[in-house]
């Protein structure tokens, strides 16, 4: 099941400088976000455990942007 919702990914094209979007290009683009999104909070949560944290902080998902 999706979680962004695809009129939030066509909007943000559309911020981009997109003039029109098929949704086959916002969906094609909502599965490139989640799947990031994923492994950079895999990763973060992966820092936090390892810091001996419970708590996700931004500065896991940064060190885990730079990581990845």
């Amino acid at each position: 099941m999706a979680e962004l919702p695809l009129a939030v990914v066509i909007r943000m094209i559309k911020s981009a400088g997109a003039e029109r979007v098929s949704e086959d290009a916002g969906e094609a683009l909502r599965v490139v976000l989640e799947a990031k999104a994923e492994e950079v909070a895999k990763k973060a949560i992966s820092l936090a455990n390892h810091a001996k944290r419970k708590t996700l902080k931004k500065e896991d998902i940064a060190e885990a942007i730079k990581e990845l």
